[in-house]
């Protein structure tokens, strides 16, 4: 049974998520002058194609001072998840451009990328097709080309790092030191405490619903070990940066991965510190969860650089270029809204029993099309109730995954009110379970084959009180 159902449940829930989810082109030969363009800021800007992964054709400017010096570093950014559009890192491109770095900042591709299926490694390969590009660049020093990385792409740097020796640095910032669903399950959970939601209801998001999604093996890039990527760069010179604020990724504990995966690498030149004032993206906040000043992105503040980020970034690829990159250090880490939690992986059971359970309840209806043996209204009752708070129970938790935590806004006692009515529904189950075994048991007229319809939906009632339990339905 396990070897028909699982992959039809997997497929199922994979529509869900979505539903609701030479080897280098030459650049174009324009170049803006200075005060040009996006933007403007004195840069000179040059429109340029370059091959990533697949062979894929990848679209980006390369920003640098004018009249600046000969030999001088070079840097890739890589952008966090989503489509990142290459104006998201405008701030940051020009900062480094200023400081006499050529900075090649492109559009993430989208063939082969989405809500439910994204490839790290050719995320990876892409960003060295960037790092060839910026290496055949005049003025560039082939030898300190290196790779910036937000978010998402604090995953794909170190990889594409670890796979080749022409990057000479990595800069990481708002980087995870866990998987993506892990990483996920923890930013969901710290903007529901945000909207005021208890642990009522997000413990079942970053629990069962969290382990539903593992079980599936669908969610994108879950199997992606940041620690075991980092113990790759055994010499490469990394500075990994968080927000002071970072509420997308768990910044205390990541530090901590990093700091020990290359830690173990025996890298001598791993910096790792916080930006006071930053977001998850290194920009100015109050709390994490805004964005002050900067210009507008898809209506939306991006919010300035933060104070001293754009500093640390530069003067340290400046020491790197140099000849001197900065020995390791790690810089207090600022407290954590909250602590991650582990997701288990081989979670059978979180698919199969729910599973069982609907096939259970969805037994006597089925009798009913097929008119076999006596109704009992309790049964009934039992059936129906069970049927909608086993559907209620998955989808109001997943639906936070497939739609962000604007899907379940606490209404009453910190929980979302269809998560409040689900439980209402979880307790008539209960009722309903009683009412439906005394009624059955007074019927004395029952023969042999008439048990057969009744039986599922009983046993499902009894199998439904653990599994409530364990999937937090009952949570006070």
């Amino acid at each position: 049974m396990q070897l028909v159902v699982r992959p039809f449940v997997r497929v199922c829930l994979a529509l869900v998520c979505a539903v609701a989810a030479g080897l280098l082109a030459a650049p174009r030969a324009r170049a803006e002058a200075p005060g040009e363009g996006d933007g403007g800021g004195g840069l000179v800007r040059e429109e340029v194609s370059f091959r990533g992964g697949g062979g894929l054709v990848l679209h980006g400017t390369v920003l640098a001072a004018p009249g600046a010096r000969d030999n001088r570093p070079g840097i890739v950014l890589v952008g966090g998840s989503g489509p990142g559009p290459r104006q998201e890192y405008r701030q940051e491109a020009e900062a480094f451009a200023r400081a006499g770095i050529t900075t090649l900042v492109y559009d993430k591709r989208t063939a082969g990328y989405s809500v439910t299926h994204r490839d790290f490694g050719v995320l990876a390969e892409d960003a060295l097709g960037g790092v060839g590009l910026l290496r055949q660049w005049k003025g560039v020093d082939p030898h300190q080309v290196g790779l910036w990385g937000f978010s998402e792409g604090a995953w794909a740097a170190p990889l594409a790092a670890s796979r080749s020796s022409d990057v000479a640095f990595v800069i990481t910032i708002g980087g995870s030191g866990y998987d993506a669903l892990r990483t996920q399950t923890w930013n969901l959970t710290t903007h529901l405490l945000h909207r005021g939601a208890g642990a009522s209801f997000t413990g079942v998001v970053a629990g069962p619903a969290a382990q539903l999604l593992e079980a599936t093996g669908k969610f994108p890039g879950a199997d992606y070990d940041a620690a075991q990527v980092l113990r790759r760069l055994h010499r490469t010179p990394v500075l990994a940066l968080w927000g002071a604020h970072d509420v997308q990724v768990p910044p205390a504990e990541s530090a901590r991965v990093f700091q020990q995966a290359l830690g173990r690498a025996g890298n001598p030149h791993a910096v790792i510190r916080f930006v006071p004032g930053g977001a998850h993206n290194g920009h100015r906040t109050s709390d994490g969860f805004d964005r002050l000043g900067g210009p507008l992105f898809h209506g939306k503040p991006l919010g300035e650089l933060a104070p001293g980020y754009g500093e640390t970034m530069t003067s340290w690829v400046r020491a790197v270029a140099a000849g001197h990159p900065p020995v390791s250090a790690v810089a207090p880490a600022p407290p954590q809204m909250a602590s991650s939690t582990p997701v288990p992986g081989d979670a059978w059971y979180a698919w199969l029993v729910p599973l069982l359970l609907l096939v259970g309840f969805a037994g006597y209806p089925v009798g009913a099309v097929l008119r076999r043996g006596p109704v009992v209204r309790p049964v009934r009752w039992l059936a129906g109730l069970g049927l909608v708070a086993v559907v209620g129970a998955v989808v109001c938790p997943f639906a936070v995954y497939v739609v962000g935590d604007g899907a379940a806004v606490p209404g009453v006692w910190g929980r979302p009110v269809v998560w409040l009515a689900v439980q209402l529904v979880g307790v008539a189950v209960i009722v309903a379970g009683v009412a439906a075994v005394v009624a059955v048991w007074r019927r004395r007229e029952w023969g042999g084959g008439a048990w057969l319809r009744p039986a599922p939906v009983l046993l499902a009632g009894v199998g439904f009180v653990p599994w409530a339990v364990w999937w937090g339905l009952f949570r006070v």
